[in-house]
């Protein structure tokens, strides 16, 4: 594993909160807490911003990404809304994660616990070469569900 440098800035309302921390030693994303005031109850079926508490100085060439933490996804049905959210590398406000509940019940959210997964990423540049007919291969333009079929389409 190779470890890249981000500066952190902590933000007045996360006083007290853990910075982002990595679980174990193969954990691929540090879980993030909930800087919130007071318990937050998310209803079923709603989304909320949940504030973080930080702000972050990513180098450039990489980004940050959100993403769900398991447990809660499982256990409570809280997920990450726009997952894998990005943080682009010039982006200097407060991360904010978007939960949504599909669960069946309330959830409610206590101040510091851990809602959500960064982890930081190298990214690549793409620089489109234009062409009037791209490679064949066996998959072709069979889109949603079609690998693993037998069917040959060479489109």
């Amino acid at each position: 594993m190779s470890a890249v440098n981000v500066t952190i800035k902590r933000l007045p309302h996360a006083d007290g909160i853990e910075l982002p921390t990595y679980a174990t030693p193969g954990s691929a994303g540090l879980d993030v807490g909930a800087a919130i005031a007071a318990d937050m109850v998310i209803a079923s079926g709603e989304r909320v911003a949940v504030p973080t508490g930080f702000c972050l100085e990513l180098p450039a060439g990489y980004e940050a990404q959100l993403r769900p933490r398991s447990g809660l996804a499982l256990k409570q049905g809280i997920t990450v809304l726009n997952s894998p959210g990005t943080i682009d590398s010039d982006y200097r406000g407060e991360i904010q994660i978007i939960l949504i509940n599909h669960g069946d019940r309330p959830v409610t959210v206590k101040r510091g616990e851990r809602i959500a997964q960064l982890v930081v990423a190298p990214v690549s540049r793409a620089n489109w070469i234009e062409a009037s007919a791209i490679d064949v291969t066996e998959r072709g333009s069979r889109g949603f569900g079609s690998t693993g079929t037998a069917a040959l389409n060479t489109s």
